[in-house]
């Protein structure tokens, strides 16, 4: 997999929240925004200080509670190598097949400081988490279903394929946008629009209902009033950009 989009880019998606993004991504997306993109199920970031993170999808399926994985000769040493093959910034995506049991993370110290230099800049995994003040001090940011204890007999099964996490199906190099919201799987042919989709957005709000609402406020009804107007000349904006009803 190659990079699709600038690094410059990457870096300028990373300052707008998730749902900002979502914002601009449901303008020129032809999926369904109400349906696709997005974590189904409630995931927590557990590192919400380290802001939002982006980058591209590795992928990897585990089974702690399974020990013959571990039989499997190289696996660590053949998954690291699909790691380290894949450019930056990544984010490695963990479907843990004892859902919805937890017996192991595949996520310690150990790990996610291997991980972060080996390229990558936090996960999303339907498992667990351990460790969680030593990961945040290696700069890797992790959503996760819950935290463990035990590491258990954890060990890659099989990487580089569709994973599903939180009701949502990640596909290797996958561009995804995550922080404390969620997270947003943005398909390959929407990923050129979506910085300039999110700016856009942003600015009609701040243009329109956003200083309907906080600016220095009428008496009475007149505040209705102001809302509504502000609402038609938002959808108006939407409409002349990306057409649809706004």
């Amino acid at each position: 997999m190659e990079k699709r989009l600038p690094h410059s880019m990457l870096l300028a998606l990373k300052r707008w929240n998730t749902p900002a993004v979502y914002n601009g991504w449901e303008q020129i997306t032809k999926l369904d925004p109400n349906r696709d993109g997005f974590n189904l199920e409630e995931c927590r970031d557990f590192m919400p200080q380290m802001g939002p993170m982006v980058g591209y999808a590795l992928t990897v399926v585990i089974e702690p509670s399974n020990p013959a994985h571990k039989k499997a000769p190289d696996a660590w040493r053949r998954y690291r190598e699909y790691v380290i093959g894949v450019p930056g910034p990544k984010i490695v995506v963990v479907q843990d097949l004892d859902k919805p049991m937890t017996h192991g993370s595949f996520w310690g110290e150990v790990n996610s400081n291997a991980h972060r230099a080996l390229g990558c800049v936090g996960t999303i995994t339907d498992g667990s988490i351990r460790d969680v003040d030593e990961i945040a001090n290696a700069g890797f940011k992790a959503l996760a279903r819950r935290l463990s204890v035990a590491h258990a007999a954890v060990c890659p099964v099989r990487w580089n394929c569709e994973v599903e996490v939180f009701g949502r199906k990640i596909f290797p190099g996958q561009l995804i946008h995550a922080d404390k919201h969620g997270f947003l799987a943005v398909p390959a042919e929407d990923e050129a629009g979506l910085l300039e989709a999110a700016r856009f957005m942003d600015e009609n709000e701040v243009n329109t209902v956003i200083p309907a609402s906080r600016g220095a406020q009428p008496p009475g009804r007149e505040v209705l009033e102001q809302l509504e107007l502000a609402g038609e000349a938002f959808a108006r904006a939407t409409t002349r950009k990306y057409g649809g009803k706004g």
